[in-house]
């Protein structure tokens, strides 16, 4: 029987940055319009970390039903390690997508968008299909598109939507940012289990890439965020400029793989590259609230 601490393990707490993130920046983007709604920012953080939580939970199961998770250099795995049995772990995946649809439905009550239902099962039905089912996405180099649309693009524009009422030119480019930073956060998680992915069959984008250009790609989508934090404050978002404060941190996650770390030495990365879109996200949004006209 799992502890407490095995499950949270499980969860994957370092990735939870890919739920965080996009809602404050998104937060921040309705901010700018003078449209912030805070009880409905909540519930888009608790659709966000219910999808996030379940997606990793059902990566558990998928690929520890697999065999895909026998021989791991990261975190601990609950079903590939035999820890906790494969439907104990499939029952806490469908738990985590429950819980984010309770806090996405509230949110379509609240702002009467029912389209946003066909969204919601869209957005299950791809944290599912990654590795799930019979051809898993995940395992033809397509998880970083998914990552991108639905922890980028998706997540961040929503939120505003939710808040605003209207997509705003902020909001895209802010969710361009988050998403790059949310397929780094993956890729760094790629590069490091290639040669087992590689070995049970996985096909991720690192794998298909190989090393040297995966961490060309990676170090290539730090420097696209901050470019486009510089794009906004450019483009009269002058405070946007502020997320260039977090680049210490984009800069310590990626010393390792400059360094051409590998396995176990690649853990950090995952950390670091967390805190950095956390960072960076959490000083866009206050860039992007400063910029707010004044009431």
């Amino acid at each position: 029987m799992p502890t407490v601490g095995e499950w949270v393990a499980g969860a994957r707490p370092r990735t939870l940055a890919a739920a965080v993130a996009p809602v404050m920046a998104g937060t921040g983007a309705a901010a700018a319009v003078g449209s912030a709604n805070i009880p409905r920012a909540l519930l888009a953080l608790g659709v966000a970390l219910g999808l996030q939580v379940g997606v990793n939970y059902a990566n558990d199961y998928s690929d520890g039903m697999r065999g895909t998770d026998t021989r791991r250099v990261g975190p601990l795995r609950l079903v590939g390690s035999g820890t906790a049995s494969p439907r104990s772990v499939l029952l806490a995946a469908w738990l985590a997508f429950l819980a984010a649809a309770v806090a996405g439905l509230a949110l379509v009550v609240l702002t009467r968008l029912w389209w946003l239902l066909a969204v919601g099962v869209v957005a299950v039905a791809a944290a599912w299909y990654y590795t799930g089912g019979s051809r898993p996405y995940g395992y033809r180099g397509l998880g970083e598109v998914s990552v991108f649309v639905f922890f980028g693009l998706v997540a961040v524009v929503g939120t505003t939507y939710v808040q605003v009422g209207r997509v705003t030119a902020a909001s895209v480019i802010a969710g361009i940012a988050i998403g790059v930073l949310a397929c780094a956060l993956l890729l760094a998680n790629n590069l490091r289990d290639a040669p087992t992915d590689a070995a049970s069959g996985k096909r991720t984008l690192a794998v298909f890439l190989g090393p040297r250009r995966t961490r060309i790609l990676y170090l290539l989508l730090l420097a696209t965020a901050y470019a486009l934090a510089v794009a906004l404050a450019i483009g009269g978002r002058a405070w946007a400029a502020l997320a260039l404060l977090s680049a210490p941190l984009a800069v310590r996650a990626a010393m390792p793989i400059v360094r051409r770390a590998r396995g176990a030495e690649l853990i950090p990365v995952l950390r670091d590259t967390g805190l950095t879109e956390l960072g960076y996200a959490l000083l866009l949004a206050v860039g992007l609230t400063l910029t707010a006209p004044a009431p």
